[in-house]
């Protein structure tokens, strides 16, 4: 069968592992769509043989089989290659992390049939824009790459504090860390292990680091490299106690929910797509009191044609004591319990059927 067509990342970053875990789905389903692959590699997975050989088959067939007729799924970013489909009609599952989208990124969106978001914080900001044509498809727990583990990492009983996510003022890295160092840095009960490794900065990252430390050292403060497996990436998750999920704007946030879902406590922002998943139940919200400009001079350039607008931020005292009623969780039971239960509320089984449903409506 192949009466559809997908164009999607396929690659270790975040929307490549999205476009795996429903590409998996389709071909547990036995579905045979055409595959065009915005760049292909898939050297973080351990895969399914016969998966691998079904990806293969899938884009080999795209030349010889498929029509533009045909309605295609892509999972990509609001820019200009957004515009650039193998079909006249199309479906389109995006992130979106900010509060204004521009004229660009509007247009982009009313030349897409369906277009879906990840959230409802991105759904109501582009329906404010007049773009109605917008739905909200959830994204789910990837059990291919990651589960909860039996394994003690330390002995001492020292509570971790994990923090993900390439380095970025977005993802207010950079408060967090100093705003942590200032209450727990030096004290061997705590421990945060940081994740942030950004391959655009890479020469800028000692720099970057020594400035959010003032120049200090601390030894419970842990700088760790690239990990390029998820099997890797599994085992760092499970080896906190709690995940500082405190990001500006977030379309998901792939690895705190996926932190939580395995059954670690949170330290999660109360907005923007944290919100589908993190409750008062399964993660300490953090309530943002301000916003910011999301302009960094990297990746957010102040009037370019995308990407504008501003992100939330918090306050510092509100966030230490956020950490602190965190710690109180651990103490009384350091399993996760309610966060355990998002493995079976969010599925990729429900996110592919929901994507098959907007391609067979078309």
């Amino acid at each position: 069968m192949s009466d559809f067509a997908l164009k999607l990342p396929v690659n270790g970053l975040s929307f490549g592992q999205v476009s795996i875990c429903i590409l998996n789905e389709l071909y547990k389903q036995g579905l045979e769509p055409c595959l065009f692959p915005i760049n292909e590699d898939i050297s973080a997975y351990s895969l399914e043989p016969k998966f691998v050989q079904w990806l293969k088959d899938c884009i080999k067939k795209s030349s010889s089989n498929h029509s533009k007729e045909n309605p295609v799924f892509q999972l990509w970013h609001l820019n200009t290659t957004a515009l650039d489909n193998p079909s006249r009609r199309n479906v389109m599952l995006s992130f979106y992390e900010l509060d204004s989208p521009t004229k660009s990124e509007i247009n982009i969106a009313n030349n897409i049939d369906k277009l879906a978001f990840t959230c409802n914080h991105s759904k109501d900001i582009f329906q404010e824009k007049d773009v109605q044509h917008t739905t909200v498809i959830p994204l789910g727990f990837d059990s291919l790459h990651f589960s909860k583990l039996d394994k003690q990492y330390y002995d001492d009983g020292r509570i971790v504090f994990n923090l993900c996510g390439k380095l970025e003022k977005r993802k207010r890295h950079q408060k967090v860390i100093s705003s942590w160092a200032k209450r727990f840095g030096g004290d061997k009960r705590y421990h945060l292990q940081c994740s942030i490794h950004n391959h655009f900065l890479k020469k800028e990252m000692p720099a970057l680091i020594n400035r959010m430390l003032d120049g200090k050292k601390y030894f419970n403060i842990q700088f760790l490299d690239f990990m390029s497996k998820n099997n890797v990436y599994n085992d760092y998750l499970n080896s906190a106690d709690i995940i500082l999920g405190c990001s500006g704007g977030e379309g998901w946030g792939l690895p705190e929910f996926h932190s939580v879902a395995i059954g670690k406590h949170a330290v999660i922002t109360n907005a923007t797509g944290y919100k589908e998943w993190a409750n008062e139940a399964n993660s300490v919200l953090l309530e943002p009191d301000s916003k910011i400009d999301s302009a960094d001079g990297v990746f957010f350039h102040k009037g370019s044609e995308f990407n504008q607008g501003k992100i939330f931020d918090f306050n510092e005292d509100a966030f230490i004591e956020s950490c602190e009623k965190a710690i109180k969780r651990v103490e009384s039971n350091r399993v996760n319990k309610e966060g355990l239960k998002l493995q079976k509320e969010f599925t990729y089984k429900r996110t592919t059927n929901d994507i098959l449903d907007l391609l067979y409506d078309l």
